[in-house]
């Protein structure tokens, strides 16, 4: 069995999809990667009240949310919390078009693998430009 340092900081990460499902694989995805999840919102409303609230450093957000849309929530995040991380979860077949400063850090296509999730969980390397 695997020694966790209990003192190391822990990472903390907000979940925002419209449907319990994705919110659970995503919250258990994220537990699973040590990260520990400070709430779960079923729209951007209410996401950014958490953001507001526990000032995560990470933010795991579904294109479906059952209320607002995926990029009004990432752009307000962004303006709520500039040093928030974003990875944004999309069906293949409907690539979000948002980029720069105001789109998320990583866009993480479904289906994907556990190893791809955590991969977007990585940090980029110092002074690499969000894209």
């Amino acid at each position: 069995m695997e020694m966790v340092d209990s003192s190391a900081p822990t990472a903390s990460a907000v979940v925002a999809a419209g449907d319990e499902e994705t919110r659970v694989l995503l919250r258990g995805l994220l537990r699973l990667h040590h990260f520990r999840v400070d709430g779960e919102a079923e729209g951007a409303t209410q996401c950014l009240e958490l953001i507001r609230e526990h000032s995560p450093t990470l933010l795991v957000a579904d294109v479906n949310l059952a209320e607002g849309s995926s990029g009004s929530l990432v752009r307000e995040a962004r303006r709520v919390a500039p040093a928030l991380r974003v990875i944004l979860v999309a069906p293949a077949s409907r690539p979000p078009t948002l980029t720069g400063d105001q789109g998320p850090d990583v866009v993480l296509l479904r289906p994907f693998r556990i190893r791809q999730f955590a991969e977007a969980l990585l940090p980029p390397p110092s002074g690499t430009p969000r894209t």
